[in-house]
């Protein structure tokens, strides 16, 4: 994965043929053209935990078309930084109930999730070219 700086608050991730693309918002000095990075952050952890949800319902032929999930989130006023991070699965009345907890534990196997319970050292490095 590659980081590109293409101006203003804008940053780029070039990855397997994508380019993912941030801003930030007007506040910050950005344009709001893009999510911000956070934004992204947490749009893995839903999309994720999403990924696990479809794959569960596919495995037994549920129609996903009417499943949703959503994020709240809770913030330390003193620190800034998230305390909780809550995902909900909203599933449509004709979802089997006997797959309801299942649905969530499938949800749990989130990989975005297993990482931030386990987190990697990150190491930041600079060189001259």
């Amino acid at each position: 994965m590659e980081i590109h700086l293409p101006g203003g608050k804008r940053v780029e991730a070039k990855h397997r043929g994508f380019t993912i693309q941030t801003d930030q918002p007007e506040p910050a000095g950005g344009e709001n053209g893009a999510p911000s990075p956070f934004d992204l952050f947490l749009a893995s952890l839903g999309t994720c935990a999403g990924f696990y949800v479809l794959t569960f319902c596919q495995k037994r032929n549920i129609p996903t078309d009417k499943i949703r999930l959503s994020l709240e989130t809770t913030r330390n006023d003193e620190t800034r930084m998230l305390e909780r991070v809550s995902i909900h699965v909203d599933l449509p009345s004709d979802f089997p109930e006997r797959y309801v907890d299942a649905c969530v534990r499938a949800a749990e196997q989130c990989t975005v999730k297993k990482h931030l319970q386990s987190p990697p050292h990150i190491a930041l490095t600079a060189a001259i070219a």
